[in-house]
């Protein structure tokens, strides 16, 4: 209530990973629906931003509830809980770690899994948090409890949470108020179920004897606030004397039709091979900067109806920030959280997309220099190599990790810069600017690696041809014109 009494005094909020702040933020957007504190139409949304809007309604709607509404612990509703578990939670439940995506590890959880059992107790405020975080981003796999003794066979089926695959684009603004009111789409019907504990519902929710098939989600309310896990979290008090959680049970929650498209108004869409669109997805292999030339063709190509990227390229004279977030698993074990942030300015979407491609190709095509490079070094250091060894052997003299990590910061600037630019020129002369620092570190990326050879002949030959190979593809005919240094 606070937050949102006070939304244009904050900064912002914060969690402790990107994907808590997101469903934070999730919960804060679906108050604002919930009490009819929304832009019903794209104009009334452009009205609201420009003239920030109050989002004290918000507030007087939640200090308008009962307490028992927001009740954690209520015996049976307990706010964003399933309260049919009650009966389980003592012999079925395991530590609070099970509740907090990170610490869980394999969410095939009929292994053995000891550290869940730990029973350190988790502050009742960080259990709140990590129970948004399981509804909106949790992974699939299987829970612990035995749906047999319990409430039935589907109870152990834990299905991936609404964001768990997809990137999620958030818009920020200046203060917590500017990036609610940014965010929240314009919705004319009514704003849906406010989805505050499982046992209260417009309609009864699933079973667990079989397999429901999706419900519909009928309004941004409930897009915000589907209750993706079915969790019931046990009261406790810590030894500082405040009140916490010290068993968790965890299960399978609602299932969702696939959404429409004006529920997934932030995603970005990318080209599968089979040429279908589909959300970008985030990935351990290719970092999100790397994308960041399909989110900057969101706004720029304009074609695809009246979504988030639509309306902030109405927003003329104003600078946002487009924040990224992803969850990376791997098959039912969460990888890490990845997350990035991008500058948007209106009207220079088009020069944004084009850096942001070109940017990206220099940095793919400095990657396959360095790969040649390598390869070179390593045929004239392994004359006769066991084909078992190779990718081992090469790997030693590849420095495109390095490249990868380094190219981050320069591709950010060059973003700036752009956004900066008062013409083209100056966006060329970045790009320009930007491929020279490239260039640069992948050359001293490339002799770090090298210093591993011998002092005799062949190593000082593996060092010279390996240079020499990466300088001659730099600047060769297949170069991007922007490593060249001459651009027409």
């Amino acid at each position: 209530m606070h937050a949102l009494r006070h939304a244009d005094e904050l900064v912002g909020i914060s969690g402790t990973t990107a994907g808590e702040t997101v469903a934070l933020l999730e919960y804060l957007l679906a108050v604002c629906y919930a009490s009819g504190n929304y832009p019903a139409t794209v104009d009334d949304w452009l009205d609201w931003v420009h003239s920030n809007s109050s989002l004290t309604g918000a507030a007087d709607w939640l200090d308008s509830r009962p307490d028992d509404h927001w009740d954690l612990f209520h015996p049976t509703e307990p706010l964003g809980q399933n309260s049919l578990l009650a009966p389980y939670l003592d012999e079925h439940g395991a530590g609070p770690a099970q509740l907090v995506i990170e610490y869980a590890g394999d969410y095939n959880q009929f292994f053995d899994h000891h550290h869940l059992e730990h029973p350190t107790p988790l502050p009742a405020d960080a259990a709140f948090r990590a129970m948004l975080t399981q509804h909106t981003y949790g992974p699939s796999g299987r829970a612990r409890i035995s749906g047999n003794e319990t409430l039935g066979p589907t109870l152990t089926n834990l299905a991936t949470g609404r964001l768990g695959t997809r990137i999620r684009v958030v818009a920020l603004g200046q203060t917590l108020g500017d990036t609610l009111r940014l965010n929240l789409m314009p919705a004319e019907g009514a704003p849906g179920r406010f989805n505050r504990t499982w046992t209260v519902a417009p309609q009864p929710r699933r079973g667990f004897r079989t397999k429901p098939s999706g419900r519909r989600v009928d309004g941004p309310a409930d897009l915000h606030t589907i209750l993706g896990r079915s969790i019931l979290m046990r009261p406790t008090v810590s030894e500082d004397g405040q009140l916490a959680v010290d068993r968790v049970l965890l299960a399978a929650g609602e299932l969702l039709e696939p959404l429409a498209a004006h529920h997934m108004q932030d995603a970005v869409y990318e080209k599968a091979a089979n040429g279908t669109a589909k959300p970008l997805r985030p990935s351990a292999s290719r970092a999100l900067w790397r994308e960041a030339h399909a989110l900057y063709a969101a706004v720029a190509d304009r074609d695809h109806g009246p979504d988030l990227y639509d309306r902030l390229a109405r927003l003329s004279g104003r600078r946002l920030s487009l924040w990224t977030v992803g969850l990376i698993a791997k098959q039912t074990t969460v990888v890490t959280w990845v997350s990035d942030t991008f500058p948007f300015v209106p009207g220079r979407e088009r020069d944004l997309r084009y850096v942001a491609e070109r940017g990206s190709l220099i940095a793919e095509y400095v990657a396959s220099c360095l790969s040649r490079a390598a390869y070179v070094a390593w045929t004239v250091t392994y004359p006769n190599p066991k084909p078992a060894d190779k990718n081992s052997q090469i790997a030693r003299f590849d420095a495109q990790p390095e490249h990868w990590a380094h190219t981050a910061e320069p591709f950010h600037v060059l973003l700036d810069e752009t956004t900066a630019a008062e013409n083209e020129n100056q966006v060329d002369a970045a790009l320009v600017e930007y491929a020279a620092v490239l260039a640069e570190a992948a050359g001293r990326f490339l002799r770090n690696k090298l210093e591993s050879l011998p002092a005799n002949s062949r190593g000082f030959q593996a060092h010279a041809q390996a240079i020499r190979r990466l300088e001659s593809d730099l600047t060769g005919p297949k170069a991007p014109d922007e490593l060249k240094g001459d651009r027409e």
